[in-house]
């Protein structure tokens, strides 16, 4: 991998609302991040890429404030995630993890209203608001017919989307999303990546990790790319770090680009299942 001074930064705001200095992060003994700092504009996409178990995963809960960093800080609008309130932060973020255990069998828009709990005061029902942003939500994925259903019901991409609608209906200004795209069909997929641009239009800032190389391409401003052997991550706009010269070697793939698209030609090596 190039080294990351040699690579251009992202553009970023001048005063990022949300950003993170020297994170490191160790398992077992390996490297999956060191001297990590990054900024995240207002208004953009930016797209975590990486091997399985190069750490994507544990970047994004470090994000959402779930695991507290082993080094350096992540800071939303000047405060630290760590002396956040849980109220504020669940206001102020949103964080769909790959998957959500279904304890409850909960009806399609009882799931999607629990996004509203952080501004439902305590007690008190829903207000007439609250059911509009979630039905909102609900057309905003696709789903809007199937408020009353039981969740048990759907299938296992109408589960992703409906948990989609519940993170929209946070109606947070940060989003940080596992795989999102990972349980949709290609339509779905790029109908959600679609709508991730439209929110970031409108404001928000979405950081989402990536299993699929081309979508990122397509649709991040920004990347940051893991799985380096040192722990050094590269991070700049889109389509100077996500590239077939970068990312070929690092999935033992090979790779070449037509008309901005990513295409993969074979593995590198027999039995390589990285991807």
């Amino acid at each position: 991998m190039p080294d990351p001074e040699s690579i251009q930064a992202a553009p970023t705001s001048p005063t990022p609302e949300f950003c993170a200095s020297g994170l490191e992060r160790r398992i077992g003994g390996r490297c999956l991040y060191r001297d990590l700092d990054v900024r995240f504009a207002p208004a953009s996409v930016t797209a975590i890429v990486g091997p399985n178990g190069s750490g994507k995963t544990t970047l994004l809960r470090e994000f959402a404030g779930l695991l507290q960093p082993a080094t350096g800080t992540i800071r939303w609008r000047g405060e630290s995630l760590t002396t956040m309130s849980p109220g504020l932060r669940a206001r102020q973020l949103a964080y769909l993890p790959q998957a959500t255990p279904l304890t409850y069998d909960l009806r399609v828009h009882e799931v999607v209203m629990l996004g509203r709990t952080p501004f439902l005061p305590r007690f008190a029902p829903p207000s007439a608001v609250d059911h509009q942003v979630v039905a909102n939500a609900l057309d905003r994925v696709g789903l809007g017919d199937l408020s009353p259903r039981s969740l048990q019901s759907l299938s296992g991409g109408e589960r992703q989307r409906v948990m989609l609608a519940r993170m929209l209906a946070t109606e947070a200004p940060l989003l940080l999303l596992d795989e999102p795209t990972a349980a949709l069909d290609v339509g779905h997929a790029l109908a959600f990546m679609e709508l991730c641009r439209e929110l970031a239009s409108a404001g928000a800032t979405v950081i989402t990790a990536l299993h699929d190389l081309d979508l990122a391409r397509r649709c991040a401003d920004a990347a940051i790319v893991l799985g380096a052997a040192d722990g050094r991550a590269l991070t700049g706009a889109a389509d100077l770090v996500l590239t077939p010269a970068i990312l070929g070697p690092l999935f033992a793939v090979k790779l070449r680009e037509s008309d901005g698209h990513l295409l993969f030609e074979n593995s590198l090596k027999r039995g390589n299942f990285g991807l």
